[in-house]
């Protein structure tokens, strides 16, 4: 058996992100270190069965004629054991496992439910294996945007005007719901409370707009957060990476301004997956030390406020000496347009040295609570 380094990495899911994932896991595994790790690849259908799946397939996902990649149907379902020497995943072939895999570190590369919300790292900490990112606490607070601001607003963080509302209150209280709404100016930003990749979210510039935002957005998430817009403001991005000989536990990354294209000026799903004209990155932006000193340090306290493990990106919106902090995401995409290594990379990390930071840091972590 290999002494190197094993790693599972988990893709796929069955949240709307499903084909992000897939395209972020053939990104990491072109990146990866195959020197120093062994590497297993272990997909999650649509439908949510597992099943592993071979590299050189993982390596050639890729969007297609518009179409993202997805994981398909597996033939030999995947399963977890624990047995006497630590993890392992295998497939089963009728009666009999075949094809065992010994795991040192899972890197769930999922984005959204059920895969960056605790769920799954919940089942890692139940298995006892050590893994990339966030735990179960972090990993819920970050995926929900209304839970999230409360924890930044307890921590002291300058969080924008927003309304937060569950299905229930959508339901039983919606009056009282627009009311609150009715205090914030337009435009407006209708969010699913626990998506990603801007899936949708819909800008409302007038409330006739509102009903119909509300909607969609409940097609993704029964609870959904609106915000109110910042016409006019910067936006400004920061990679956190933990470090624990840091004196406050992680680095900050140099900041990056997202220039979107579009003619509304809205950083959709679009822009940041399909579209490579449709958004740009500066990094490093064009902000005077000052501030970049000071977003730097929002953006570590962000981490912290949330409880961040081994990585998150922290995006702000800027206007002229003001900052408010807009959300944290806990398992950032990695594919190559991806915001988060490329801000690393622009501060003198490269992507392969990325991967790897990252699962060092994984297996520096102790099992059991922290």
């Amino acid at each position: 058996m290999s002494d190197r380094t094993r790693v599972a990495l988990i893709f796929g899911g069955q949240s709307s992100e499903h084909g992000i994932s897939c395209l972020t896991a053939a990104s990491v595994l072109k990146a990866i270190d195959r020197d120093r790790f062994d590497v297993v690849g272990v997909g999650i259908s649509k439908t949510g069965r597992w099943t592993q799946v071979p590299l050189d397939v993982v390596a050639a996902y890729a969007i297609v004629d518009g179409v993202p990649p997805e994981v398909d149907e597996p033939v030999h379902d995947a399963v977890w054991m624990v047995g006497e020497h630590g993890c392992e995943v295998a497939s089963r072939s009728g009666e009999t496992l075949v094809d065992i895999n010994a795991v040192d570190v899972a890197f769930a590369l999922l984005h959204g439910p059920y895969g960056e919300d605790g769920t799954i790292q919940g089942m890692f900490e139940m298995m006892g294996i050590r893994y990339v990112g966030s735990g179960v606490t972090a990993s819920a607070v970050g995926m929900d945007k209304h839970f999230m601001k409360v924890a930044f607003e307890a921590a002291g963080l300058p969080v924008g005007p927003y309304v937060a509302a569950s299905a229930h209150r959508l339901t039983h209280d919606r009056e009282a719901v627009l009311a609150e709404v009715e205090a914030l100016e337009y435009p407006l930003f209708v969010k699913p409370a626990r998506g990603g990749s801007s899936i949708g979210i819909v800008r409302v510039t007038e409330p006739g707009q509102l009903d119909a935002a509300i909607e969609e957005a409940q097609r993704f998430d029964p609870k959904i957060v609106i915000e109110q817009g910042f016409t006019g403001a910067r936006e400004l991005e920061v990679a956190v990476l933990g470090n624990p000989d840091a004196p406050d536990g992680c680095d900050a990354s140099v900041l990056g301004e997202i220039r979107v294209n579009a003619k509304d000026g809205f950083y959709d799903y679009e822009a940041k997956y399909f579209d490579e004209d449709g958004a740009a990155l500066d990094a490093p932006a064009d902000v005077t030390p000052e501030l970049a000193a000071r977003i730097q340090e929002l953006a570590k306290q962000a981490f912290h406020a949330v409880d961040a493990e081994g990585l998150v990106r922290a995006d702000f919106f800027v206007a002229d000496d003001d900052v408010w902090i807009n959300e944290v995401n806990t398992m950032p995409g990695f594919t190559r347009i991806s915001m988060y290594p490329t801000l690393w990379q622009a501060s003198g990390l490269t992507y392969t040295d990325l991967v790897a930071r990252l699962i060092e840091l994984a297996l520096q972590r102790p099992v059991g609570l922290r």
